[in-house]
């Protein structure tokens, strides 16, 4: 093998090889496996397509493709993930944050405006994501997150310190809610919601997050059901549960807010016009 090999023959070989594997946008995830090994931005790649790669240079991306052409999500290869504008630390402790749930996060915020000093809970909370940004972008707010994995609230206690906000969120090892009798304007979650049998069928990257991330039992609604039963003693007056669904359960996390007698309930779609959030007040 060549001791250099130009820059762009490295990416277009890298492109190659992941398409082979089945990746979705070969070429974008070769370009950003080749910015994170080199050290470079996108921009700057584009304007060293002829800088002479050494095999020191090339040897550190083989095992990043490697992984990749194995179908490891690109943000556990990379060790990070982009969400509503910021990096977060991201790896196999917890569900690799979607774009969708970026909306979640818009509709909390549009929520919390009703309040002055609102007080957030953000259940499930993974990597943090979503209790994390509410913190950065609402100052006013008292947050706290639960989950039942310690590993995801480790992972959640790095991003606190990577955005230097420990201790913004009080994070909470809980099945669901968190202990006591503290009332809370806005509930937030982003429950597992696949139907146990439908998670074999989804795509490899996707089966790389925690089995606990993913499935929601028979009907994919196992915990979602158990929450709306459980939250409106938990809410504040006025206070509201906002959820994001799978699709297809739209009715069915209807009928559910209505049996525990919440009101002005409403399901609204993702940029994919899929009804993907509901949301429902008590109190």
């Amino acid at each position: 093998m060549p001791e250099t090999l130009p820059l762009l023959e490295v990416l277009r070989g890298t492109e190659r090889y992941l398409a082979d594997r089945g990746v979705e946008n070969p070429r974008l995830n070769a370009e950003h496996l080749l910015t994170h090994a080199l050290g470079l931005k996108r921009m700057e790649l584009y304007l060293q397509f002829d800088r002479p790669l050494t095999e020191a240079e090339r040897a550190p991306l083989r095992d990043l493709v490697k992984r990749r052409g194995a179908r490891e999500p690109l943000q556990h290869v990379l060790g990070t993930a982009e969400f509503h504008g910021r990096t977060f630390a991201c790896d196999k402790r917890a569900l690799v944050p979607r774009p969708e749930t970026e909306q979640l996060v818009e509709l909390a915020r549009e929520l919390a405006k009703a309040h002055a000093a609102p007080t957030l809970l953000d259940i499930g909370t993974g990597s943090g994501v979503i209790a994390l940004t509410l913190a950065l972008e609402i100052p006013s707010a008292t947050i706290h997150a639960t989950d039942l994995s310690p590993d995801a609230l480790a992972l959640a206690a790095e991003n606190a310190a990577r955005h230097a906000i420990t201790g913004r969120v009080t994070f909470h090892q809980a099945d669901l809610l968190p202990p006591g009798a503290a009332k809370f304007d806005l509930i937030i979650a982003n429950l597992p919601y696949i139907p146990a049998d439908e998670i074999a069928a989804l795509s490899p990257e996707v089966r790389h997050d925690p089995h606990a991330a993913l499935d929601g039992g028979p009907d994919g609604l196992d915990l979602i059901r158990r929450l709306i039963d459980t939250a409106p003693d938990r809410l504040a007056p006025r206070g509201a549960l906002l959820l994001e669904i799978g699709a297809g359960q739209a009715d069915a996390v209807n009928a559910l807010f209505s049996a525990r007698k919440f009101r002005d309930i409403s399901v609204r779609p993702d940029y994919q016009n899929i009804p993907r959030f509901a949301v429902g007040f008590h109190g």
